[in-house]
């Protein structure tokens, strides 16, 4: 169930890279249940309320284990280049936002092979610049993600009840097809025995007038 949520999240984001997609931007807020020695993805999303603004921003990754006070700084993100600041995320973290763009909207970053020890607290910072046309404005956004690592995954309810919606969804789909192509079907038949009533009335209608004439010529 972890797979499939990264994989869900995963495909919102990706939904987000695509062009002008930024228009139907949401924050979704990232999830917080990590499985040992599996990847996970750290979500952190803030939309710009004026799309038509340039802005560029920056993005920074700042994690605090459990039980302890400060934060330490371990990813930079700054259009195009992705940079690793601790030894401990060496190799494990991926840059997974917005990316061929300074006006950055996603910072979300991939950890690969998560250990229990990335339990805590992990801090996303957006530091964004708008292009007003009276002057530059500067905006800080922050987020937090509690994340928790577990050996195994937890089927939550809300998940157990988002999959079997799922499968609802599409076997609704299904059925409503089927009805669609029903009534096509019906439509095109109806129209055709329609036509074919027409023509019958026509051809009727063409011998009453034809014997008709050959009464006239007959009294004459």
């Amino acid at each position: 169930m972890a797979r499939l949520k990264v994989s869900l999240l995963g495909f919102l984001m990706l939904l987000l890279h695509a062009p002008h997609a930024e228009a139907g931007c949401a924050e979704v807020d990232s999830m917080t249940e990590a499985v040992a020695g599996e990847s996970f993805l750290l979500g952190c999303i803030s939309c710009k309320k004026r799309e038509e603004v340039d802005a560029s921003t920056y993005v920074d990754w700042f994690f605090r284990p459990i039980e302890e006070e400060g934060f330490v700084q371990i990813f930079h993100y700054e259009n195009p280049f992705p940079t690793i600041l601790h030894e401990d995320f060496e190799g494990r973290l991926e840059w997974h936002g917005t990316k061929g763009t300074r006006d950055v909207q996603i910072g979300a970053i991939f950890i690969h092979n998560v250990t229990f020890n990335d339990t805590g607290t992990f801090r996303c910072t957006m530091e964004r610049t708008l292009f007003l046309p009276y002057g530059e404005e500067h905006v800080t956004i922050i987020k937090d993600v509690e994340l928790s690592v577990v050996a195994v995954a937890n089927r939550e309810l809300t998940a157990v009840i988002a999959e079997i919606m799922m499968y609802v969804v599409i076997v609704v789909l299904q059925l409503w097809m089927i009805l669609v192509l029903i009534y096509c079907y019906k439509k095109i038949y109806a129209e055709a025995e329609a036509r074919e009533a027409r023509r019958a009335l026509k051809a009727q209608n063409k011998g009453l007038d034809a014997k008709d004439t050959c009464d006239g010529v007959h009294l004459e």
